[in-house]
């Protein structure tokens, strides 16, 4: 089992750095800074954004239903379950689907944008809090010890 971890101290807390991780730096991480990386990159982009959009899945949807007179025709259940299950839901389905995919995405882009944001206003908050404490505590005297003498 593992232990929690230590809680921070004020100072290290005080001096902690938020940091937002990027869409852009995650590519970075994951294709590597390469050229090639980049290249990589920026293929599986433009692929994304061009089969994982509404226009792709009305394109692949015109295509399969190319081919349905020829299913119906057969008269073969078999046929024509598996048109509809490895034709047309295949085709039409996967750009529908990245489209969701990538709407969720902005959307949680966005909201880690402002989480950052607001973290980033907390944390000068607690800093400035820090600094104040820091300062009537140096501003302050002593209280009096338990046996009444004075410190001096």
């Amino acid at each position: 089992m593992s232990t929690p971890p230590a809680p921070l101290s004020p100072y290290a807390a005080a001096q902690h750095q938020p940091q937002h991780v990027s869409v852009q730096a995650a590519h970075v991480q994951v294709h590597g800074p390469h050229w090639i990386g980049r290249i990589n990159r920026a293929i599986a982009v433009r692929i994304t954004r061009s089969v994982g959009s509404m226009w792709a899945a009305y394109a692949f949807a015109g295509l399969a239903l190319l081919s349905l007179p020829a299913a119906l025709r057969t008269h073969d259940p078999l046929i024509i379950v598996a048109w509809v299950a490895q034709t047309f839901l295949q085709l039409v389905l996967l750009p529908i689907i990245m489209v969701g995919q990538n709407v969720q995405s902005e959307a949680a882009e966005a909201k880690a944008r402002a989480d950052h944001d607001t973290l980033q206003a907390i944390h000068r908050l607690s800093v400035a809090v820090y600094e104040l404490q820091l300062r009537q505590s140096a501003d302050t005297p002593p209280p009096p010890s338990s046996n009444g003498a004075a410190h001096p």
